[in-house]
């Protein structure tokens, strides 16, 4: 399983898994951190924002090496909606949150049901035309961290005016964007990312 860990919980993340699964070894292995424990349990911690890892075998240097982008975007899309965020390191600089109502499914059958789902194709379309709008006014070429649809981010991506964005690991897994689920994401976005192994 992988789970997320803000680097400053890191160093007591790893203390509480030796406990659990016994005397832990340390090591740098590709770009990130390593754990082997007695009982054959194993973590590997990586750096967000696809840094690469190359210190001293040890969880506290290894949060150390958590920083930021000194600039960098988030951008969500779902269907409902949209999050766009510039950030420097971990300040919000500008954001816009977008909230659209795309039509459900309907039940009913034949010319109807064409009628929708046109009237919900055009709403979605709409959708992300305004999220790609916003993306361009609000980000800079460079890193930007992605989440909420995949079909619906690619769709946004595709505007040629974003095509100087990088977009980095990880995918975020969100509902309809919020202020509160914009603020969830980028710490998220910022947290390291460490594959457990239990045995």
């Amino acid at each position: 399983m992988t789970v997320s860990v803000p680097a400053e919980r890191l160093v007591r993340w790893a203390a509480n898994f030796e406990a659990r699964h016994g005397a832990t070894v340390c090591a740098v292995d590709g770009g990130g951190l390593r754990g082997t424990a007695a009982d054959g349990s194993t973590f590997t911690a990586r750096l967000p924002f696809d840094a690469e890892y190359d210190g001293p075998a040890e969880p506290a240097s290894f949060a150390q090496a958590v920083v930021a982008p000194a600039e960098w975007g988030i951008l969500l899309v779902r269907k409902g909606g949209f999050a766009v965020a510039r950030l420097c390191g971990m300040e919000l600089a500008e954001h816009k949150i977008g909230q659209r109502h795309v039509q459900g499914r309907t039940k009913a059958g034949g010319q109807s049901q064409q009628r929708f789902a046109r009237r919900r194709g055009n709403q979605a379309r709409q959708a992300f035309e305004a999220a790609a709008e916003h993306a361009a006014r609000i980000l800079r070429p460079g890193p930007v961290v992605t989440g909420g649809d995949r079909a619906a981010v690619d769709e946004v991506l595709a505007d040629p005016r974003l095509s100087g964005l990088v977009v980095l690991a990880p995918w975020l897994s969100v509902p309809d964007p919020k202020r509160a689920v914009l603020d969830q994401a980028v710490r998220d976005a910022a947290s390291v990312r460490v594959l457990v192994v239990n045995r």
